[in-house]
């Protein structure tokens, strides 16, 4: 994708979104795959957000030191709901102290759990989209 941006192939409109995003770094993109296979996607994501969005911030902490969401490993389908709401409150705090009415993420097991446990935190009307989703309704056709 983000060679096909570079190349122009893809065009994409910074104005289609006037609400403050964020970003979330999942696990299994970012830290664990630095951990197991020298290389984490933090980069790649935020300059894709730069190119689609004119109002993002980055959530604190951010990258390496992002707090989990409380979904990994399809917690979602485990039956253990309490459970999952509880591990995601400190992501779901992360997100109320950015501010942000949209978080974008690249995982399905993140965008589930966000969607599943955001009513729990007061966040009802944040709305939760896949990276591609965003890239999607920002193209230019």
């Amino acid at each position: 994708m983000v060679a096909y941006i570079k190349q122009g192939r893809i065009k994409l409109d910074t104005s289609r979104f006037d609400v403050l995003a964020t970003y979330h770094d999942p696990c299994n993109y970012c830290r664990k795959a630095e951990k197991l296979f020298g290389y984490g996607y933090y980069e790649e994501p935020r300059w894709i957000m730069s190119q689609c969005l004119e109002n993002w911030v980055d959530l604190y902490p951010s990258r390496q030191h992002q707090i989990c969401c409380g979904g990994g490993g399809g917690a979602l389908t485990t039956g253990y709901h309490e459970e999952r709401v509880y591990y995601g409150r400190r992501k779901m705090e992360q997100i109320k102290a950015s501010g942000a009415a949209m978080i974008v993420v690249p995982c399905h097991s993140c965008h589930g759990q966000l969607n599943n446990i955001k009513k729990n935190y007061g966040l009802q009307d944040l709305s939760v989209k896949y990276l591609w989703e965003l890239v999607a309704d920002c193209l230019i056709l």
